[in-house]
């Protein structure tokens, strides 16, 4: 049988600058609707984080879980019956209609945008389909309502119709990702897009000249040498039997890093396998107000590629990857299933701040039927968050095996 391919891309895009407009956090106010999606995201991001490790293993690794989420509540506008169920449980949607889930989102976006000037977020979103293809308009007005994306028909014979596509995510990504697409072939016929760039300034920034090698101590008993940034600052900080935690925040304070270093009678498998939603409530509750820290953190850049099928299958997403999925909302000739869902990430922390890319792809094609009181160490295995402080909504996720892995 003729094969059909539809691709959904994701990613996200901000950027900062260092204009001392505000420097307090502005408190978000999100109804309880955009809240439950938030939730709804940080225990998909945990669940996703666990996944990703299990394929991954000890190697440096980044996910956006906000990136994924939405490429798939794009997808998932198109799907229908069980497979649409199916979306609702494994992205923690269940209880809420469609219509819930896209205002939901559209709402926790603007406030994303428009909390921190310091820290400049634009999300850009876009909508490739192949001349000739039929797509129902509800699909497109829906996302093109509910995630302002752009709309725009390619010759997809025409090799050009590809550096387009990778040109655009190379730009909204500020050049960190360059291409999402490998090849264009004569069954694909569409691709949504949405990019995230974030780039945001500490709140404190580390002197270069403090930076300095120092011993990192890796999970298999051995040791690097590796740049480990230096400062003396108040950071709000918490303690639980199992790791330890600090907040580095950026901008004006919306927006930070959030790190999470396993004890010494602990480990990083252990501590991804504890965290889910609820635990992560409960640490940015308990999370103390900040006080005089030595703070040494490794600098770290590096970029991660992964598709994502085995994880979202062993999640509760089979359905959408067989001969049963039903994506009748997007073309109602059917038969469509997904048959790859790739995902692009890049992280670069300095002394001056984070920037990060992330970009999601899903495919879709026809069927064929503790540190001491004053010092705070990061010298071994770790995790970080980037997040907001107020929605907690999480925007990245990931770990650090090894500080000089790029």
């Amino acid at each position: 049988m003729k094969k059909v391919f539809l691709f959904l891309v994701i990613v996200f895009f901000s950027s900062c600058n260092k204009e001392d407009i505000q420097k307090d956090p502005i408190p978000i106010e999100i109804s309880e609707k955009a809240q439950q999606i938030v939730l709804a995201n940080n225990q998909f991001a945990f669940e996703m984080l666990q996944k990703t490790f299990e394929e991954s293993g000890e190697n440096n690794l980044m996910v956006s879980p906000l990136s994924i989420s939405q490429a798939l509540s794009m997808t998932y506008n198109g799907a229908v019956g069980e497979t649409k169920t199916a979306f609702e449980n494994v992205l923690h949607f269940t209880g809420q209609t469609s219509e819930d889930v896209n205002q939901a989102s559209f709402n926790l976006t603007k406030a994303l945008l428009e909390v921190d000037s310091r820290v400049e977020i634009d999300i850009a979103n876009s909508i490739w389909y192949k001349q000739g293809f039929t797509v129902e308009s509800d699909f497109i007005n829906t996302n093109q309502t509910f995630y302002n994306a752009e709309v725009s028909a390619l010759d997809f014979a025409n090799p050009a119709s590809k550096d387009i596509i990778n040109n655009w995510v190379d730009e909204k990504t500020n050049q960190k990702i360059d291409k999402i697409v490998d090849n264009i072939s004569s069954d694909d016929r569409m691709f949504l897009i949405n990019a995230i760039y974030f780039k945001g300034a500490w709140k404190a920034e580390f002197d270069k000249n403090d930076t300095e090698d120092k011993t990192f101590y890796l999970s298999d008993g051995s040791t690097k040498s590796v740049a480990t940034m230096k400062i003396e600052n108040d950071f709000a900080v918490y303690f639980e039997q199992n790791y330890s935690a600090i907040e580095l925040p950026y901008g004006q304070g919306n927006y930070s890093m959030v790190v999470l270093l396993p004890n010494d009678d602990s480990s990083l498998p252990e501590l991804i396998n504890q965290l889910n939603s609820a635990e992560w409530n409960n640490l940015m509750l308990s999370i103390g107000e900040p006080s005089g820290w030595n703070l040494e953190l490794p600098k770290f850049k590096f970029e991660y590629e992964n598709e994502l099928n085995n994880e979202l299958a062993d999640l509760g997403l089979g359905i959408a990857f067989s001969d049963l999925a039903d994506f009748t909302g997007i073309n109602k000739d059917g038969n469509l299933a997904i048959s790859r869902v790739k995902h692009k990430t890049f992280i670069e922390v300095n002394e001056e701040g984070t920037e990060a890319a992330a970009v999601t792809s899903v495919t879709m094609g026809v069927t064929s039927a503790g540190p001491g009181m004053n010092d705070f160490a990061i010298d071994h295995p770790f995790l970080f968050a980037i997040k907001e402080k107020y929605t907690n909504a999480i925007l990245f996720l990931g770990m650090v095996s090894d500080p000089s892995q790029e």
